[in-house]
């Protein structure tokens, strides 16, 4: 069985695990993938009948005594994932052969689906799908935004972004998005929370179209924070705020200082308290242009030496001990970008100390990297980075092991929008 996604209007082959088959006294296996149009983070179930009884497929599966095979409950014994997993032809996935390295699976436009093509072959085949063949196909649409969610372009008092909406009179609670030091707009994880009940922005801050990164800082968060909460669709006491990497470092820096920011909850994927957040972006990427990086011998850049020390001086992190909401942060300790879980047991001494501890929740994940997202995405370890501060593309290595940090996506995103759901509708309604 094998698999490759459409987008937009190309196509981007990844190989994920194939299931090669001979048919018996002629008769064709049929492919069943349902649903065939759903949310990213929905599972589906894909079942081939008709095959061979008991015949062994391409070291992956092996059919039972009806010809079936049935992903969620049969076990793949070989290819790009092994073990019992329905979406492991997702999570998976990877390049073919001779395709540019260090390239992500990575949504731009979430108004379109993510296609994608399963196909039954025939034979042991490990490669050159393209040029065989397939028993049969079926096709699945992969969404991130569900229908009735509104798209909505945010371009006031200088702040670039954009707001989905669900559908429904509203209102609805609402969460500021941040992603990390990424250029450009990044939406589908905005589109997706949206597509759980809750107004949701993501802001472009890297820097936005029309502004310098001089005239970024902690007042452009503050806008949006605001912008976000005096929409008339959201509650405007059930605010909360999603980071992850150096949105996570602003996230923390925010929720402890501002007067103007305070969130029900929030969430940091990936971050640590020890990014110096308090000045304007121009200022921050001056001091880390000094930074000494460590290549590894595949010339992949590893950034989580340069911070790796936990410092004792109190002006050189965020004084987390100041927050006053829940906090759920979220961690993989084989992190190659941040030392997240030595920040988060930094941080939690810190809000020990203080006497605030009780409001943190800790997910550290065993095996995975940093780039925790919504679950079913491929498993990328390295990929092709453009450093805004340094102006220069490098290969940057982000850690994760493929299987463990599928589970940590699949995990990670349940539990985090069961912690928005606590804390921002169920006690909202207490009150």
């Amino acid at each position: 069985m094998a698999a490759y996604c459409d987008q937009s209007n190309y196509i981007r082959r990844w190989h994920v695990t194939m299931m090669t088959v001979s048919t018996q006294n002629g008769t064709r296996p049929l492919l069943s993938v349902q649903p065939s149009r759903g949310l990213v983070d929905e599972k589906f179930q894909i079942v081939v009948t008709n095959l061979p009884l008991k015949q062994e497929a391409f070291g992956q599966y092996i059919s039972d005594e009806h010809g079936t095979v049935t992903v969620a409950k049969d076990e793949s014994l070989g290819g790009t994932y092994k073990g019992t997993d329905p979406m492991g032809l997702l999570w998976s996935m990877r390049p073919i052969p001779g395709s540019q390295q260090g390239v992500r699976l990575r949504k731009r436009d979430v108004l379109t689906p993510m296609v994608v093509h399963i196909s039954v072959y025939i034979g042991h085949l490990c490669q050159g799908f393209s040029h065989k063949t397939p028993l049969a196909t079926s096709v699945a649409e992969r969404w991130y935004i569900a229908p009735g969610v509104k798209r909505v372009n945010v371009s006031e008092k200088e702040v670039r972004g954009t707001l989905f909406i669900p559908p429904g009179p509203g209102p609805y609670p609402g969460v500021l998005d941040l992603w990390g030091a990424s250029a450009g707009l990044i939406e589908y994880r905005a589109a997706l929370l949206a597509s759980h009940g809750f107004v949701s922005m993501t802001l472009e801050y890297f820097p936005p179209k029309g502004l310098r990164l001089k005239d970024v800082h902690a007042s452009y968060v503050e806008k949006a924070y605001q912008i976000l909460k005096n929409h008339p669709m959201v509650q405007k006491d059930c605010l909360g705020m999603l980071g992850l990497c150096f949105g996570s470092a602003m996230t923390l820096r925010m929720v402890a200082y501002s007067k103007v920011i305070k969130p029900q909850c929030c969430v940091c994927i990936s971050g640590s308290h020890l990014i110096p957040v308090n000045k304007s972006l121009f200022e921050v990427f001056d001091e880390m242009k000094k930074e000494q990086i460590r290549v590894n011998e595949d010339n992949q850049e590893i950034h989580r030496d340069v911070i790796v020390a936990v410092s004792s001086d109190p002006d050189l992190k965020v004084d987390v001990g100041r927050i006053k909401c829940p906090l759920l942060l979220v961690n993989g300790d084989d992190d190659q970008t941040f030392p997240a879980v030595e920040s988060a047991e930094d941080m939690a001494m810190m809000m020990e100390k203080a006497g605030n501890r009780h409001l943190m929740e800790v997910l550290t994940y065993h095996g995975a990297g940093h780039l925790i997202e919504p679950p079913y995405l491929p498993t990328i370890h390295s990929t092709n980075y453009y450093l805004i501060w340094k102006k220069k593309r490098v290969v940057m290595l982000w850690g994760g092991q493929t299987k463990l940090h599928a589970y940590a996506q699949e995990d990670a995103w349940k539990k985090i929008l069961k912690f928005l759901w606590q804390h921002l509708y169920i006690s909202s309604a207490l009150h």
